[in-house]
Order: structure tokens, then sequence, then C-alpha cells
């Protein structure tokens, strides 16, 4: 059974009865304190030179979890991560769960923060969703470090020439500010540089943020940096991070922040959460070196991917998977019954009450997210985050639509019960994970695909559209891009999360749309073509009465309102 919460998340997380990392790395991974990085009692990095030396676990199990469309009704990615990881650590299995870390954006925003809810966190909660290791600040800072050598380089006159009109490096900030997005940089005079128009991304968007996540090693980082496009000459020839000397400087600030952050869940179980790149405006899965960490510690690793599977989920399997090696072997979908009423037609406030006509209209976002799961050859379970309001018969009418694409959905109460609500899904996961090899596995496009048709395919495949649609001007972007060398690369659409198209407002599983591209990014450092459709920003704006109103810090000094 599902009880009503009466701690809120930060009440719950505060009175955590957490062990030092020191000891869960010791005692889960026998790992010696001088390997670790401390950052306080509960957090620590772990020593790359000790990640390369431990030998790989041939059959350690990678789990993927995703979800189906998001709604504002919630529901609850990252806490089923968590509560999975601690279920499968319940049933007597050795598993580590990989998140990305939050944000600052959202969490001042509208969107609250990443570190799971209820009776399945990771914690310390607080410190994760605000600074946690200062990894964020660190990107933020080599993004920014580029766009001054870029502006430097100019003002000098260094070779080789940069065109000012043809930089396309942003600066970013890790906070939603609109008024960022289009910015015009160097006015004031001779001695300021060349006034030219520019603009900021926040930082979970910016390529250093992928590249940081998509980096296997220090040295793969520094090629990867040095490796990105800033720009072109007036002969419209590229020009490299590394023609400004600016790759060795970057991967300084980075050297210590591409350590991957060791945490512990609400139970003691490790976590890592390490990288965090949104899904709707970059690939949005954590870091490739956490994953492997994980893989190289643990039989079992849960890992999650950011909004629907139609976003997370595939940039998961087609850029994360394909650039790293990795195998999944099986995932999980979540769904809400509450999430499935709104995608049928309830509106918010009238979610509470039981309408089966609703659920089942609803339920073709659902069917849609599992037999996109399903073409990538990976077994599917679906996990109903239960509320508080679901009846027994929406939870069983979900359960028997399941049934009839052949995969089965678990009712989970580890929002409520922690670990222990989420036992059921664990042992169909490891039933699920240790009858597949792997095998079987394929991406939804192969490498030498046209760029475009890697768009159509995903647009039609995955989104259920009918076409494609870009001015000439784009086309030929892609014909160049190709001409350039990045034909090969993998694609990674920005758009909105909230429907399968590219019309927030358009829910549930709608069919023969048409998707607009309105610009194409290169980035070549982490070796995949941003496409962006629709009206997807990659600087958000904050919303009327954003989150930030109710934070505060109390007498005792204690943060509230944060979650």
């Amino acid at each position: 059974m599902v009880k009503p919460k009466t701690k809120s998340d930060i009440e719950i997380a505060r009175n955590a009865n957490m062990r030092p990392v020191v000891e869960i790395a010791k005692e889960r991974f026998g790992i010696n304190e001088k390997y670790l990085d401390p950052h306080g009692h509960y957090k620590a990095k772990l020593s790359l030179d000790h990640i390369a030396g431990l030998p790989d676990r041939s059959k350690a199990k990678l789990i993927l979890v995703t979800a189906m469309t998001p709604t504002a009704a919630g529901e609850g990615k990252t806490t089923t991560t968590v509560g999975l990881g601690d279920a499968l650590n319940r049933i007597g299995k050795n598993a580590s769960i990989c998140l990305r870390e939050p944000s600052l954006g959202p969490c001042f925003g509208m969107k609250g923060g990443a570190a799971g809810g209820g009776y399945a966190q990771v914690v310390p909660m607080e410190e994760i969703n605000l600074h946690f290791t200062g990894d964020f600040h660190a990107i933020g800072a080599a993004n920014n470090l580029l766009s001054a050598l870029i502006d430097n380089h100019i003002y000098w006159g260094h070779e080789p020439t940069l065109d000012p009109r043809r930089v396309t490096w942003r600066r970013v900030v890790d906070m939603n500010d609109r008024a960022l997005r289009s910015i015009v940089t160097s006015l004031g005079g001779v001695a300021n540089g060349f006034p030219k128009e520019a603009g900021f991304d926040i930082t979970v968007a910016s390529e250093v943020m992928a590249i940081f996540c998509l980096a296997q090693s220090t040295e793969d980082l520094n090629n990867r940096l040095a490796n990105i496009v800033v720009g072109q000459t007036r002969e419209r020839k590229p020009v490299y991070a590394r023609d400004l000397k600016a790759d060795g400087p970057m991967t300084a600030l980075l050297k210590d922040a591409i350590k991957p952050n060791l945490v512990q869940t609400l139970e003691n179980n490790p976590a890592f959460v390490h990288g965090g790149p949104f899904a709707n405006i970059a690939h949005g899965c954590n870091s490739v070196i956490a994953t492997k960490t994980a893989l190289k510690l643990s039989d079992y690793v849960v890992t999650e991917a950011g909004f629907g599977a139609d976003l997370g989920a595939e940039k998961f399997f087609d850029i994360k998977c394909r650039k790293a090696g990795l195998i999944p072997h099986a995932a999980v979908v979540v769904a809400t019954v509450r999430a499935l009423k709104m995608h049928g037609g309830v509106k918010k406030e009238e979610l509470g009450k039981e309408n089966l006509k609703a659920l089942q209209k609803g339920l073709e976002n659902l069917t849609r997210h599992v037999n996109n799961v399903l073409k990538y050859k990976v077994p599917v379970v679906v996990a109903i985050n239960r509320f508080v309001t679901d009846s027994d018969s929406e939870i069983e009418l979900i359960k028997e639509q399941c049934t009839k694409q052949g995969v089965e959905a678990i009712d989970c109460t580890h929002w409520a019960n922690g670990g222990a609500g989420a036992e059921d899904l664990a042992n169909t996961v490891v039933e699920l994970a240790d009858k597949n090899d792997g095998a079987s596995f394929n991406y939804l496009y192969p490498d030498d695909m046209t760029l475009w048709d890697k768009v159509h395919t995903i647009a039609q495949e995955i989104y259920g559209a009918s076409e494609i649609v870009a001015e000439q001007r784009i086309r030929n972007q892609f014909r160049e891009l190709e001409q350039q060398g990045a034909g090969n690369f993998p694609i990674c659409v920005a758009k909105t999360q909230y429907s399968f198209s590219t019309d927030a407002n358009l829910k549930n599983a709608p069919s023969d749309h048409v998707v607009q591209i309105k610009e194409v990014r290169l980035a070549n450092g982490a070796e995949f073509l941003v496409v962006i459709c629709g009206d997807i920003m990659t600087m958000p704006g904050l919303p009327r009465v954003p989150a930030a109103h109710e934070i505060r810090v109390d007498s005792q000094g204690n943060i509230t309102g944060l979650f």
C-alpha cells in the first residue's frame, strides 16, 4: 500500500542516517581512502588512476530507467532509479546507481531538484541540488574561458583569422535567464574589441558538458576539447579550439571535475552522480566515466536518461551507448496513473478521481514509448510509480495493456516505502537482464546513413512524424557537414519534452505530424550533431512564479523551500 507522505522530501533527506562516504567506498568496493578526494563527510571524488586499474566485470548488467512523456502531474524517473537500486541491494544483489547532477536552472525555476523523492532519494540532497562538488562551475568556467580566448584571438588579429560574423561558440551560465539568449558584446570603444552578436546557453546545453560526459579519460577529454569548432575564417574554413591553444587550459579547469562523484541513497547504497546534460536540449545522460566505473565495481548498474524515452532513451542508445561501447541489458519505463490520465485529457485538478476512459486513451502514450524501446531489442518492464489516489482498477488497466504488448507492468511504492516498495520490480529486472547477453542490441540507424536521413528516421520511428522540413540553407548545411567529415556523427535532437511532436500542447501519441528543423549546430568535440526543432530554447527562462521565491535559509542555517 502507498501511505500518504507526511514529511517533505527535504525533511526526509535531512533526517537521513548517512554514513561517511569513505566507509561505503571501503565496505562496498574495497576502495582505500587514499583513492578518494572527500568533499566533506558524505561526498567524494574517485581517483581516475584507481578506476583505470580496476578489472572489468564482463557479466555486469546495465539497466536503463526511462519514462513516458512528462507532464505537470509527475512521473518519478529519478525516484524510480533510486528505488530500484535500493531494491536490488535488498534482494541481495551488488548494485549501484548512476544519476546526472542537477542544474541550478530547474532548482530555482519550476522543476525542482533531481535527487529523487520521498523515501527513494540520494543524499546529501541539499548539497547535490545546489553546488555539489563544483563540477558545473568548472564546466562553465572552461566554456567561458574559450569564449574569452576567442575574443582575444580576434582582438589581436592572430592566425588563423576568425571571421567575427561566423563565431558559433556561445557563453554559458547555470541558471535560467532569457535576457541572455541574444546579446551584443564588446561595446564601449576600440579597447573592448569588435562589437558582435553573441548569446548564452544554460551550462547543461554546452558542448563542454557533452564532452565532459562522453570523455573516457583526461587525454580523451583534452582531445575532444581540442576538436571543438568555434567558428570559421572568411574563406569558410573551420577554426578549432586547438588553433587558439584553448584545449590545455580548459582541461586544467576540468581535471578534478572529471573524477566521478560518489554519494549514497537513503538506504546507504552507493550512487555515482556525475555530469548533467538535459535531454530536451542536449544528450541527457550522466558521464561515461561514472557509468563504466560503476560497471567495474557492481554486478548491476541502474542509470537514467532525461525526460521521456523519445528523448533520453533514444540518445542513451544512439549516442552514449554507441560512443562508449555500452550494452544495455534491460530497460524500465516509468509511468504514473496521473500522467496517463493527463495525456487522456484530464485536467490537473481532477487527476485524483478514477477515470478509466481517460486512462485508456492516455495509455497510447505509454504504448508508443514501450514499442520504441523494444525497437532497440532491449527487454522492457513498466514501473507504475503509484500515488495515494490511484485506484486498483486503474492499476489493473495499465497491467492489462502492457500484457497485450508482451511486457510486464509492476505496481511500485518506493516513493513511500523506499527499496522495499520496488522489490517486485527488482526481481523482474534481474530476470530480464540475466537472460539477456546483449547480443541482439541494435541502434536505430547506422553510422553511414546521411545526416538528413538520420533525423528523418528518428522523427518517423520514434516521434511518429510523417516528415521533417527545413529551409534550403539548413539542407545545404547538412550536406556541407557531411563534406567536412561529420557524416558519421549521430544526431542529438533538441525539442520539447512535453510531446512526441514539436508542439508542447499536443499530448498523448500524435501521429503524422511534421517536425520543423530550425537550426543545426555541430558539436565536433562531442562528435554529434545538435538539430534544434520547433521553438525549443537552449537557454530557458524563469516562469511567472519561480521556485526561487520560496527558497530561504532559516535561523538555524537550514535551507527551506528547495524541494
